[in-house]
């Protein structure tokens, strides 16, 4: 990873390109033991809360990710380029419980700086965080009933919130 180590003071994202049009990579586990895995995730926040710097990921119970995110008390978000679409679109679908869809998917794991979680050679932004915070969603608490048609199976997502430890980054998320 060449990446540079960006302040979080200097940190410039745009949220909903990350979220909705980049997708972002969530992986958790422990690289050293070689127990991780990753799935694609298309809805998270960034913020900053009980002043602390924050990602906010949900995670539906059914995902094999959602036993690793249990389990351990580090997690990496990872940006990519276009070129990496069909990895990160391969990792949203494919289930980690059938096999090593990490390697079908022709990324390089790599240790991260701080946390057990790895990250990825091929990606242009890493978010190393500790889970600080979870919740799970609960229907009766929707002020829209449209938002309960995103859940037919009633799978409903475990909402986490992770300290951003570290950050690094092309020049384009830097200040």
């Amino acid at each position: 990873m060449t990446l540079k180590s960006i302040s979080i003071k200097t940190f410039v994202a745009k949220p909903f390109h990350l979220w909705d049009i980049q997708t972002l990579l969530l992986t958790c586990g422990d690289f050293a033991h070689k127990n991780f895995n990753a799935m694609t995730v298309g809805w998270g926040s960034i913020g900053y809360i009980w002043r602390r710097p924050f990602v906010q990921v949900v995670v539906r119970p059914v995902r094999y990710t959602y036993e690793f995110m249990e389990k351990f008390d580090t997690f990496s978000l990872c940006a990519f380029p276009k070129k990496y679409h069909a990895a990160l679109q391969l990792l949203g679908t494919r289930s980690g419980r059938d096999g090593d869809k990490i390697a079908a998917s022709g990324l390089t794991p790599l240790a991260s700086t701080i946390i057990a979680a790895p990250v990825y050679a091929e990606a242009s932004l890493v978010i190393e965080c500790r889970k600080m915070y979870w919740d799970d969603l609960h229907p009766q608490n929707f002020l829209d009933p449209k938002i309960d048609k995103n859940y037919p199976l009633k799978d409903y997502h475990r909402i986490y919130f992770g300290e951003i430890l570290a950050v690094f980054g092309e020049d384009i998320f830097k200040e």
